[in-house]
Parts: structure tokens; C-alpha cells; sequence
């Protein structure tokens, strides 16, 4: 269902939930209210009326932010690894994909007849075995840091979300496109998805946790968020947590 409000139409999903949540996603500004499957749809709009100032600035705010331009995967592009920019060398004629980094360059060996869509799928998978390789190694820092533990940790490429927890399993996803952030921002992601096993809403006794155990986790979270998006040519990129 659709409604508009002071111009703006908001998509709203009724779901089996306690609480409203208000989403405005990348990179068209489109905006989504979760909402409980009993809640009318005039309480909805009331609610979205009270956060329209917060919309429009959020709309705002997508509307500036840096992009990368759309991938070919070829010589010259550049490659994100943990922060650190590197020059995209595409050797093509090997018998298999594979990718060295070398100083600042990244070589990729890809098949002679490989297309850039075969190559990303690749580059997707090679930067997710980075990040699992990652988290075998961190989360059991936190987990002994927090005394919080995971029964399962997952990776996927996500559009709308850095990280995210379900409390009851004590299972944590990943947003596979945090290979290509510095190490301190997945280092945050797993704290702030950790602390949700404990606290579900960013609450006091939420913030007051991450307080705690990473005092300078707003300057990171920042950072994260102000970094450069993929291209999407979708609806909907990367949110923010």
C-alpha cells in the first residue's frame, strides 16, 4: 500500500511486529514504514507526518552523497580492500579467475571471454571469502570481550543494510560489501549487532553498551556511512545502522 504524505509517497509493509519503523532508502530517496499488522492506516500517517522533516532531510542527504560509477571490471578501476584503494590490472587468457594484490594494484586474471558480469559475480564471492576469514577471526574477540555469543554467523551482499541480528537464534548477518571497508568499521558492525543479542533497540542501556567497549564507535559509524555506495541502478543501495 501507498499513501502520501505532504507530497511524498510512502510505501507502507504491514508485518507481524511490535513497533513502526521508518526507512528512507538510496538512491532515489524512496521512503517505507513497517508497521504492525493491527496498527490503522491514519495512526501510520500521523506518524509519518511527525518524522516529514526528518524525511527531507534524509532525502537530501541521499541525493549528495558520492557514488562509484558502475563497474566494467577493467584495467584502471578502482578496488577497495579494507580501506585501501587499489588500481584494477585485468590480465585476460588464464584457465580460471583469480586476484593478487600487489602494492596498490590489483591483478585479476580473468577467463579470455569473461564478460563484466561473470567478473563481478567473481570479485562478489572473492570478497566475500575475505570478510568470512575476517569474522572467524574477530568474533570470537568480541564474543570474550562482551560475553556475548553467536550460534551463527552469515555473510550476504545486502542493499539496505550494513548488518543485521535475530536475537532469539543468536544468529548474526553481514553485509559481504564491508571487505571493502577499513577493519575498524566491521569491528563496529560486529559490536552493534552483538550488543542486539543483549539490547534490541538503540536505546540508553544500547548506546551506553557500545559506550563501553568502543567509546569512539559514533566517529566510526560516520565514517561508515559517509563512505563512497556502490552503483545501483535499483531502488534501493546500502543503509545505515
Amino acid at each position: 500500500m501507498v499513501i502520501q504524505v505532504s507530497g511524498i509517497d510512502v510505501d507502507i509493509v504491514k508485518k507481524d511486529i511490535k513497533n513502526m519503523h521508518l526507512y528512507v532508502y538510496p538512491p532515489d530517496g524512496l521512503v517505507q514504514v513497517s508497521a504492525p499488522l493491527k496498527m490503522s492506516d491514519k495512526s501510520i500517517e500521523l506518524f509519518v507526518r511527525t518524522k516529514i522533516s526528518w524525511i527531507r532531510k534524509q532525502r537530501e542527504n541521499i541525493r549528495n552523497q558520492e557514488r562509484q560509477d558502475e563497474r566494467q571490471y577493467i584495467s584502471g578501476e578502482s578496488l577497495y580492500v579494507w580501506g585501501k584503494q587499489y588500481y584494477l590490472k585485468v590480465e585476460l587468457g588464464g584457465n580460471r579467475n583469480n586476484i593478487k594484490l600487489s602494492g596498490n594494484t590489483a591483478i585479476l586474471t580473468a577467463r579470455k571471454n569473461s564478460n563484466a558480469k561473470q567478473r563481478d559475480k567473481y570479485i562478489k564471492e572473492w570478497y566475500r571469502s575475505l570478510l568470512k576469514k575476517e569474522l572467524k577471526k574477530l568474533i570470537p574477540v568480541w564474543e570474550e570481550r562482551t560475553n556475548l555469543h553467536v550460534n551463527e554467523c552469515k555473510t550476504r551482499y545486502m542493499i539496505t543494510k550494513w548488518g543485521s541480528c535475530k536475537p532469539i537464534k543468536s544468529s548474526l548477518l553481514f553485509n559481504v560489501q564491508l571487505a571493502k571497508k577499513p577493519i575498524k568499521c566491521l569491528n563496529y558492525i560486529i559490536l552493534h549487532e552483538l550488543t542486539h543479542l543483549k539490547f534490541r533497540n538503540h536505546d540508553e542501556k544500547f548506546t551506553s553498551f557500545l559506550d563501553k567497549y568502543m567509546p569512539n564507535w559514533r566517529e566510526i559509524k560516520k565514517e561508515l556511512n559517509d563512505s563512497k555506495l556502490d552503483y545501483m541502478n535499483s531502488s534501493r543501495s546500502i543503509g545505515k545502522v
